[in-house]
């Protein structure tokens, strides 16, 4: 009996062997992706996806009622997509600035804390950011 087995595969030999193979050329097929760009995508993925939608905090909904503002939906867009870019940045608290209208916003919680208008700004000086997008 000897003898048979050293001429025939077992099929868990054969089994190996196969899966062996088919893993090997699928590795192969499967493109090169360095782990600092799967790392990348992955943040990128995960930032777009934590994302809410941005909140106005009361003093600055009742600054824009008493003013009479509306924001149009570009003009809010423009203002999320400023918001994105500051928190790209690392800013924390962040002027925005789209048309005339001027924001601050606290970055981390998606806050818009007050907004005015440029008009208003006085000696267009603002303290308590530490950063300013302008769209």
């Amino acid at each position: 009996m000897k003898g048979i087995e050293k001429q025939f595969t077992s099929i868990q030999q054969m089994t190996d062997q196969y899966l062996t193979q088919k893993n090997d050329a699928a590795a192969d097929a499967v493109p090169k992706v360095s782990f600092e760009e799967v790392l990348r995508q992955t943040h990128k993925t995960q930032i777009q996806a934590d994302q809410p939608a941005l909140k106005f905090s009361k003093h600055a909904a009742m600054r824009l009622e008493n003013r009479n503002i509306s924001l149009s939906r570009e003009q809010n867009e423009r203002l999320e997509s400023g918001v994105r870019k500051a928190g790209e940045k690392g800013i924390n608290d962040s002027l925005v600035i789209v048309d005339s209208l001027a924001f601050i916003v606290n970055v981390p919680n998606k806050t818009v804390v007050t907004a005015l208008e440029k008009s208003e700004a006085g000696e267009n000086i603002f303290t308590n950011i530490d950063g300013a997008v302008i769209m």
